[in-house]
């Protein structure tokens, strides 16, 4: 101990001076430690300045220990904290990676084809007119039986000096579609309409639609308090007319399609198409023309880019007799679509659709006047054979006074495949 001989265990604690400062230095202390021999009293000096010492560094050590524990804790505050940093970076990462890549890749690109829109226009559509295709054909030994229904909304209030029509119903228009492939190259077609004309269910929604955006067209504002008219007068004599709740069978049309060019790197495919309309319509309701028809045409398409696919219908044809006392001319149509295969399963596809009429002279717009027509919609593959599409119409102004209001239609196509088609 230096000034003291006696044991260590004869020092004993005197006296506390609280009071002090703290502090974590060597020269000043917060309690000040006084320890003597019990036995002789000495080593005061000594002892207090071990004692001062020995206080410093404990409470020196402390400090350092405190101090770890609290960079420690914040260390491993600052890890968790990272570590959920970098889990909710991975989540954001991976959420946009799957955003990106959400689109199945297409084993097969071969697309549904457009619609089978055609003129549905009430009076135009007496005369033949084929509806969209593509132009590749369904293998041979290959049944489709396909079922149409499209809804469409009429309404004209058309006056000229010889004539006038007033005009307000809706038709729906079921169309039996069946379709062979012959052989690899020719398919056939049969389709067998029926056509039931009311009063309908789709003008106050035309009329909300309208009223929200270009307003409601003159003839259906001048025939808003009239829930059904039909009404054709020329030389103050009427020459079609009818009541709600006709129906009737509708011209049956056969159909004929010969691939000229199957597609390749830069060539489309491109096929032939012919058609002849039966009188077997309803003409005392106006469903049918009482004659026959011819049409002759081309369709194209090409698939762009993996999943684009575009598609050209041309299309003339050669309508015989009269309807209503006026007489025919022939016509042509046009359409150009795109497809987009979202997958295999579910593809959408726009149109532009284009039909001259086949009547002149008549002073009448929704007679003379042609037809330009915008088509969107979209088709599904439910299970392997069984297809489902929905699409919709809608009348374009390029030329005003003869097109439809709207259309809605829905078309179910079953496929029925023999055992060599699915080689």
């Amino acid at each position: 101990m230096g000034d003291c001989d006696c044991p260590q265990d004869s020092l004993r604690l005197v006296a506390k001076s609280p009071g002090a400062r703290s502090s974590w230095s060597v020269s000043r202390y917060s309690r000040e430690t006084r320890e003597t021999c019990a036995k002789c009293g000495t080593g005061r000096k000594s002892h207090l300045r071990e004692s001062r010492l020995s206080r410093t560094f404990c409470l020196s050590r402390s400090c350092f220990a405190h101090r770890q524990a609290i960079a420690a804790e914040a260390f491993m505050k600052n890890e968790g904290q990272v570590c959920r940093g970098m889990v909710l970076y991975r989540v954001i990462l991976a959420a946009l990676l799957v955003s990106l890549s959400f689109q199945p890749a297409l084993v097969q690109a071969e697309g549904f084809g457009p619609f089978p829109v055609r003129n549905f226009q009430a009076f135009q559509q007496l005369v033949l007119s084929l509806p969209g295709d593509r132009a590749t054909v369904v293998k041979p030994g290959t049944l489709d039986v396909r079922l149409e229904l499209a809804e469409t909304a009429s309404v004209y209030d058309d006056t000229s000096p010889q004539s006038n029509v007033t005009v307000k119903f809706e038709t729906l228009r079921s169309g039996l579609f069946l379709r062979y492939g012959a052989t690899d190259r020719l398919e056939l077609g049969l389709e067998v309409p029926v056509l039931y004309r009311y009063q309908g269910f789709m003008n106050g929604a035309i009329t909300g639609v309208e009223r929200a955006t270009t307003g409601v067209s003159p003839e259906r504002e001048a025939l808003k308090h009239t829930n059904f008219v039909f009404n054709v007068t020329r030389n103050g004599q009427t020459i079609m007319s009818g009541g709600p709740g006709a129906t009737g069978l509708g011209d049956t049309t056969l159909m004929s399609k010969y691939q000229l060019l199957t597609e390749g790197a830069a060539m489309p495919a491109v096929s032939l198409r012919g058609a002849v309309k039966l009188p077997t319509g309803n003409q005392a309701d106006f469903f049918g023309s009482g004659s026959p028809d011819f049409g002759l045409g081309l369709a194209a398409e090409k698939l762009v880019a993996g999943r684009w696919l575009l598609y050209a219908n041309v299309t003339g044809v050669l309508p015989t007799g009269t309807i209503a006392g006026f007489s025919l001319r022939p016509t042509l149509s046009g359409l150009a679509a795109i497809e987009y295969l979202w997958s295999e399963n579910l593809s959408i596809t726009t149109h532009f659709d284009y039909y001259s009429s086949p009547f002149s002279g008549t002073g009448l717009a929704v007679f003379d006047q042609g037809i330009t027509e915008a088509v969107a919609g979209f088709s599904y593959r439910v299970v392997p054979h069984f297809l489902w599409q929905l699409y919709a119409v809608e009348n374009l102004d390029f030329i005003t006074g003869s097109a439809p209001d709207f259309t809605l239609s829905t078309v179910l196509t079953y496929r029925f495949e023999s055992d060599s088609s699915r080689q």
